[in-house]
């Protein structure tokens, strides 16, 4: 595997997901083909869930679950991923452009459900951010996370994309994040851990991806839920 510095340009993150925005539904994406069907399987039904999708980017969480019956409200901070989503038949959301590293602009307990996929990687404070996430989660509701495996993140790899095919590469800047930073930001929010789980490519899926072949048997995606006690 070659190094992840090899020819890449690293990007501010807020300026690279603009940049990405276009065409990042479209793109081959193997991290993406992993992690999907897992969170959708960890929600479960959101029908009639007020949800709060922190960094919803252009929905691709969001817009499945306003589908399914559940009232949504997503924040992110890339004005370019949120025209993408509003331009989509999406029922049942309300956006919110705000820069995550300054909490959450929601009030104290509005949701059922606060998901944060593929997000955290590029926050710098854990702390803050599962604490804000808590507090904005009813008594009783879940916060799922979903993020790039704290094992890449070591290794110096971050969310990337080209703009061509056989362009350059650019990589979103990133923060290094560990296994316990995680649990341990969750503890510290007081919230209740139930379910953790790391994930590799396998052969099989990277069948579907041209680009994920040379991540099959590597450790790509890290999945953590909790809950707040009642």
């Amino acid at each position: 595997m070659s190094s992840p510095t090899d020819a890449i340009t690293e990007l501010p993150t807020q300026e690279g997901y603009d940049r990405w925005s276009s065409t990042y539904d479209a793109y081959d994406n193997p991290l993406i083909a992993l992690e999907q069907p897992l969170v959708r399987e960890r929600i479960g039904s959101p029908r009639d869930l007020d949800v709060l999708d922190v960094g919803c980017g252009t929905g691709r969480h969001a817009h499945w679950m306003a589908r399914q019956g559940a009232r949504v409200t997503g924040v992110d901070f890339s004005g370019g991923m949120l025209e993408q989503l509003r331009a989509k038949d999406a029922p049942q959301i309300e956006l919110v452009e705000h820069d995550l590293t300054q909490g959450l602009p929601q009030s104290d307990g509005m949701a059922d459900l606060v998901t944060c996929c593929l997000v955290l990687e590029h926050l710098p404070k854990l702390d803050l951010i599962f604490a804000e996430m808590a507090r904005a989660c009813r008594p009783g509701g879940r916060v799922l996370i979903s993020d790039f495996h704290p094992e890449m993140l070591r290794r110096g790899y971050h969310a990337r994309f080209r703009e061509a095919p056989e362009g350059p590469k650019f990589q979103m800047q990133g923060e290094a994040h560990t296994v316990s930073d995680y649990v341990m930001a969750a503890t510290r929010a007081g919230l209740r851990i139930g379910h953790a789980s790391e994930h590799i490519m396998t052969q099989t899926l990277a069948e579907s991806s041209r680009s994920a072949k040379k991540w099959v048997g590597l450790p790509l995606l890290f999945v953590l839920e909790s809950t707040k006690p009642r």
